[in-house]
């Protein structure tokens, strides 16, 4: 079983993304020692921010005409769509970030459409876990709600469009003990952490019976 695992936390060590996905992976290899895990870092390891563009003029230059950034930059591109279509499962770990996606994750998803095809279900029928963490609350009847603008865009895209059979786990307040400003949460988001931890270890072991 090949599971590509992607991360986009800036955190490091700290990153409560990450941390969830440590989970599923951990719950799943304890239970399939032949596992492979694939992990691609978009934060620690970020995609070139002009690749997308120069792939983009790659695909509408014949092929003669390329320059060699163009090549490398297509080469790319195909690559990271073969690696997505080729997981048996998949991990991803995209965090919040000013109220969307982080440029990190903007630039692979634009990326692997680019390499495999605008359209493409790259992830048809493949379990695929979405874990999303958030500083503070979007829930409804809060003052940020509808400030959310990535979890929708992700299941559109890994959903929709990918196809993915798709499992969503959600954290909010994770900046509470860091913010002082959070700190009445405490209660909420020691409650939500607990929750989303369960949901995450639930999660790898669904992947391993898969």
């Amino acid at each position: 079983m090949n599971v590509l695992r992607v991360d986009a936390s800036i955190q490091g060590p700290a990153s409560a993304s990450s941390a969830l996905a440590d989970l599923v992976t951990t719950e799943l290899v304890g239970a399939r020692p032949d596992v492979t895990v694939v992990q691609r870092h978009l934060g620690a390891e970020p995609l070139p921010a002009d690749a997308w563009a120069t792939a983009i003029g790659a695909g509408s230059t014949p092929e003669a005409d390329r320059t060699p950034a163009q090549r490398d930059a297509l080469a790319l591109a195909v690559a990271l769509a073969a690696e997505l279509r080729s997981a048996d499962a998949v991990v991803l770990a995209l965090p919040l970030y000013n109220w969307g996606v982080s440029q990190h994750v903007k630039t692979w998803i634009d990326l692997v459409i680019a390499g495999g095809g605008a359209g493409t279900p790259l992830l048809e029928g493949t379990p695929t876990v979405l874990l999303t963490t958030r500083g503070g609350s979007y829930a409804p009847g809060t003052p940020k709600e509808g400030w959310d603008h990535s979890i929708g865009y992700l299941r559109r895209i890994v959903g929709d469009v990918w196809k993915a059979d798709l499992t969503v786990i959600e954290r909010e307040f994770t900046l509470v003990g860091v913010n002082p400003a959070l700190d009445e949460f405490t209660e909420a988001a020691t409650l939500l952490k607990k929750e989303a931890d369960a949901a995450a270890v639930a999660a790898g072991r669904a992947l391993a019976v898969r």
